[in-house]
């Protein structure tokens, strides 16, 4: 019954946060664990499921065409190299400041996406200024998430949405990039406890469903600044869950 309670619940969150192309994961894991579930166990497979659903969803984005390769590879790349040494700085400095900083951070960034209209359109940017920002935009979101030990796609969607890319191709990008983060860490926390078959059975279902769904309403049913809105709801969910946790 839990496993099935659990399928249900990351069908309806992955569905929500695959239009922002964030991954699940830092919903699913306190759900589960609130589920009674192992926090090692709990851990391994939202992390499992957020590189399933991307995987589902980017296959949707890449028939679409919604994927900014020029901007994504560049991110991952830069992100996977930095990532090391933000976590090796993290040592030096007081976490919790770090991540209120964080919060305050989300709310600004969810601020932007419920209010700010970019003014450069997407068309404008040439394949050299779409790498130039993928290597920027990586460079933040691999040291900063290594540093805060969160995921990087906190931090794409809305840099590039401020940079003037088409939220909709921001969002599908970040979720290609969210597939190798979230591999990276399902197998170091994978190592720390086993996977429960039947759990991951159901919820993997619940994963690729809602992925699919949440890809097809991005892509075919949503406009630009609902798209923008759906991100910003999940930006300050971000933060407020954050919050919390310092408090």
């Amino acid at each position: 019954m839990t496993s099935l309670i659990a399928g249900v619940i990351t069908f309806i969150f992955t569905a929500i946060l695959t239009i922002a192309g964030v991954g699940a994961a830092f919903i699913l894991i306190p759900v589960f664990i609130a589920l009674n579930i192992n926090i090692h166990v709990a851990m391994a497979t939202a992390l499992l499921l957020n590189a399933i659903a991307m995987t589902f969803a980017s296959y949707q984005f890449y028939k679409d065409k919604l994927i900014m390769w020029e901007v994504a590879l560049p991110i991952l790349a830069v992100a996977t190299a930095l990532s090391p040494l933000g976590a090796w700085t993290s040592q030096f400095l007081d976490r919790n400041i770090l991540l209120l900083l964080f919060t305050a951070f989300l709310i600004f960034a969810g601020s932007m996406m419920l209010f700010y209209k970019p003014k450069v359109s997407d068309k404008q940017h040439s394949k050299k200024t779409r790498i130039i920002s993928g290597v920027a935009v990586g460079s933040l979101a691999g040291f900063l998430g290594g540093l805060l030990g969160v995921g990087g796609g906190n931090f794409i969607v809305p840099v590039l949405v401020w940079m003037g890319y088409d939220p909709k191709k921001s969002s599908a990008t970040t979720s290609f990039i969210v597939i190798f983060s979230s591999l990276s860490g399902f197998f170091g926390h994978a190592s720390m406890g086993s996977i429960n078959v039947e759990l991951l059975t159901f919820t993997a279902s619940g994963s690729a469903a809602g992925a699919l769904a949440g890809a097809w309403l991005m892509s075919k049913k949503l406009e630009q600044r609902q798209v923008k809105a759906v991100i910003g709801i999940v930006l300050y969910a971000i933060a407020i869950k954050m919050a919390w946790g310092l408090l």
